[in-house]
């Protein structure tokens, strides 16, 4: 599949001609991220790092907070390793540095190796110096050491020239199973296609940011149907997971979501679709996935008006359950006036929701039956939610705070602290 690539040269998103030549200034990172991880995880490049010119820390620390990244440049010690993979990075690239000792050190399903090479051999400072040694020979050296490998064909970067499909091919055999996303020169769909069909990732950026591939046709290009009119199944989901019904999506209505953002479908009727136009319960893309089998997709969607289904209700399966239900009507609760709602009350009145939570807390730390637990659980959740819709913040939020720090390698020492 394909991993849109963000470059970072003083705080600004650049594509560069052969590592060097200015190109195209793209420039707020933010914005572009915002797009490009709508596929999934987007590769971020501190150039400035990488050559040691400075570095864009904290931007990139921010990057890491918005969205699914993985992390290079300028990487070449195992504590800086650890710090990004503590911010939040999925993965963190590795070039020069990667040796066995130092990666032994890292967590392996997170760590990619970089490898630039011109004519098959192994280059580095800033792609100017060879070093007699073959990529290949290099991924069988490295690979059982890390998650997969970063190659990037330095004699193509950024030319919008093509890439080299018969080395890609013997790069994913010397692989030998790890993942390989491979860089320089990839221009059209069907070549991220082609690098898919071998196993390979795509790893774009000039041809993105100059027009020359769109995002939607990048995505869509290695799907197969087996339906006759070739339509892909879309599972349509809210921010949790919840399913929340199934539609069917084509080349020009995945393209058109990826580009607008947008919940839009094939309707088998009607032709292309796009959710909450007449009736208002538009949808908001945020994520979209593929199967393995590369035949079905998953959209993620933030879900506006009284629900996905035409019977104006939450799922085309009936009412939606559980915490994400329960957010749906302390909302609602939060926007009624009715003074004899005991929601009502604890939303204007601070203090009693504190008193609450502090006796619901005390009850569910003495609770010893199976029944004083799940009941006493019920009421933390209940006031903790009551919080959250006060102050704005959604359980999918929350959620992300949780799945970053599952992220952390480095952990405190969990401590008693004495009530004062």
């Amino acid at each position: 599949m394909i991993i849109p690539s963000i470059d970072l040269e003083g705080g600004r998103t650049v594509q560069l001609v052969g590592g060097e030549e200015l190109a195209i200034d793209a420039g707020d990172p933010r914005a572009i991220l915002e797009r490009f991880s709508v596929v999934g995880e987007v590769a971020v490049i501190d150039l400035d790092a990488a050559k040691g010119e400075g570095s864009n820390r904290e931007l990139i620390r921010e990057l890491c907070r918005l969205a699914p990244v993985r992390v290079g440049g300028g990487i070449r010690d195992v504590d800086t390793a650890l710090e990004w993979l503590d911010a939040g990075a999925q993965k963190v690239i590795l070039g020069t540095a990667a040796d066995p000792e130092l990666l032994r050190q890292l967590p392996r399903d997170r760590v990619l190796v970089a490898l630039d090479t011109k004519n098959g051999e192994v280059v580095t400072h800033g792609w100017r110096r060879g070093t007699g040694r073959s990529v290949l020979g290099r991924i069988a050296e490295l690979r059982e050491f890390c998650a997969g490998f970063l190659v990037t064909f330095v004699d193509l970067e950024g030319r919008l020239a093509g890439t080299d499909l018969e080395q890609a091919e013997r790069i994913a055999e010397a692989a030998s199973g790890r993942s390989v996303t491979i860089a320089g020169g990839v221009t059209t769909a069907d070549e991220v296609a082609a690098l898919d069909q071998l196993g390979l990732d795509a790893q774009v950026g000039m041809a993105l940011y100059s027009d020359r591939l769109g995002l939607g046709e990048a995505f869509a290009s290695p799907l197969r149907s087996d339906r006759e009119d070739g339509l892909w199944p879309t599972v349509v989901t809210d921010e949790r997971g919840q399913a929340l019904g199934l539609c069917y999506s084509s080349a020009n209505s995945l393209r058109e979501a990826i580009e607008s953002r947008r919940g839009v479908y094939q309707s088998r009727r009607r032709g292309l679709w796009v959710k909450g136009e007449s009736s208002g319960a538009t949808q908001e893309l945020l994520k979209v996935e593929v199967d393995c089998d590369r035949d079905a997709l998953r959209f993620t969607v933030r879900q506006a008006g009284p629900g996905f289904c035409h019977l104006e209700q939450p799922t085309c399966f009936g009412e939606d359950q559980g915490l994400g239900r329960l957010e749906r009507r302390l909302e609602d609760r939060r926007r009624s006036a009715d003074p004899s709602s005991n929601t009502r009350r604890l939303f204007d009145d601070p203090q009693l929701w504190a008193s609450k939570m502090r006796e619901e807390a005390g009850e569910l730390v003495d609770a010893v039956t199976l029944d004083e637990i799940r009941h006493e659980a019920a009421d933390v959740l209940y006031f903790l939610m009551v919080k959250l819709a006060a102050s704005g913040v959604s359980m999918c939020e929350v959620e992300a705070e949780l799945d970053r720090r599952e992220l952390r390698v480095t952990r405190r020492v969990c401590e008693r602290k004495e009530r004062r």
